[in-house]
């Protein structure tokens, strides 16, 4: 019998491959889920002697936000919702990672509407084809940037997934 070890990550500085890399949400909307994706424009993760990221930041794109629909994504611009006009940008940076190689938990501070909040969630390491990706997972409760909106219209909970691919900063 033979275990696969968990995947690790080289000592040093990664960066994000951001057209080879995606964020996407869902969220409750008139009674049904809406899934949209949220280009991500940077990210780093620096990584400790023992293979754990220390360091995690990334920014997004709200301002190109897609739902798949185009009334929807024009709505989410206003001031009372995502207030594009004015903050058209989405930054993540990791406080603490903790657990064992391969699978974290991470807490820090996500950015978006001019406010921050204390984010925490799970992120996993995955290679395959000579890819490392890193997967992170959380949720959100809008009401806590500043989103305002009949529970009916978007719900409360907002699901996070971000799919990134990373690769050494000396890497081309």
């Amino acid at each position: 019998m033979t275990t696969a070890s968990a995947p690790t990550l080289a000592a040093g500085k990664w960066t994000v491959d951001s057209t080879r890399s995606t964020a996407t949400f869902r969220v409750g909307n008139l009674g049904q889920t809406v899934t949209g994706t949220v280009p991500i424009i940077e990210g780093t993760v620096d990584v400790d002697a023992g293979g754990r990221p220390t360091a995690i930041s990334a920014s997004l794109d709200l301002g190109s936000i897609d739902t798949g629909h185009r009334r929807r994504d024009r709505d989410l611009r206003k001031p009372s919702l995502l207030d594009l006009d004015r903050h058209p940008t989405m930054t993540f940076s990791a406080d603490a990672v903790a657990g064992p190689a391969g699978g974290w938990s991470v807490t820090g501070q996500l950015t978006a509407r001019g406010t921050a909040v204390a984010l925490a969630g799970d992120l996993e390491l995955s290679e395959a084809d000579g890819s490392t990706t890193l997967v992170g997972r959380t949720w959100l409760d809008r009401r806590a940037l500043g989103v305002r909106a009949p529970r009916i219209m978007i719900g409360r909970r907002v699901e996070i997934t971000v799919s990134a691919l990373i690769r050494p900063v000396d890497d081309r």
